[in-house]
């Protein structure tokens, strides 16, 4: 049975879980050792908060890994969160340009494409970049995003210039859930998934 909450024609600018699809680009080992090391669980750890609200509202997933061979497979702890899925092999850096990947986002037939992942300068803003060209709404989750150091931010102006909605984690979520008792619902029927910092207002 699905859990979305029903579209609210009075709230257009929040972000609506039955309209979403959730892209996670390139979280393997190879990127996110070159993320300070204060910084690695944290955002793996809203990476994956995201994925298991996403999986609880069916919203599909997407994941892709850039040429695992150099870089690593999809992080063990997403893979644990979403043990059925299969992440999807890239080899460009702007997944709306990619041969294998860019199939499987079209096919999903939702307009509102959520991006997290690394490196966020690189292969999660080209990839917003040219799903804004192919004419999608796009959003960014800014703190379940990486790069090493300044390019962090260089990556997120990359993408708010270009039209790119910037959210929180938070922001996402609660948009996405939309209702005390679909919020509290997930909390009570998946206890198991571990809440970031701050989550609970």
């Amino acid at each position: 049975m699905a859990r979305m909450a029903a579209r609210n024609p009075s709230a257009d600018e929040l972000v609506d879980a039955s309209d979403s699809a959730l892209l996670i680009v390139d979280v393997q080992e190879g990127f996110l050792a070159k993320i300070e090391e204060d910084r690695r669980a944290a955002v793996v750890g809203r990476i994956v908060f995201l994925a298991e609200a996403a999986a609880w509202l069916e919203i599909p997933i997407v994941a892709t890994v850039e040429t695992p061979e150099d870089w690593g497979g999809l992080h063990t702890e997403i893979g644990r969160a979403l043990p059925d899925l299969t992440p999807v092999r890239k080899e460009v850096f702007a997944l709306g340009h990619d041969p294998n990947v860019w199939p499987v986002v079209r096919a999903l037939d939702r307009r509102t494409l959520v991006l997290c992942g690394l490196e966020t300068d690189v292969c999660v803003a080209q990839s917003a970049l040219s799903l804004v060209g192919h004419g999608y709404e796009v959003v960014g989750v800014g703190d379940a995003m990486a790069s090493p150091g300044a390019p962090h931010e260089y990556g997120l102006e990359r993408m708010k210039a270009a039209g790119v909605r910037l959210l929180s984690t938070k922001q996402l979520h609660y948009e996405w859930m939309r209702t005390v008792p679909n919020a509290r619902r997930f909390r009570a029927e998946r206890p198991d998934v571990a809440i970031p910092p701050g989550m609970i207002p």
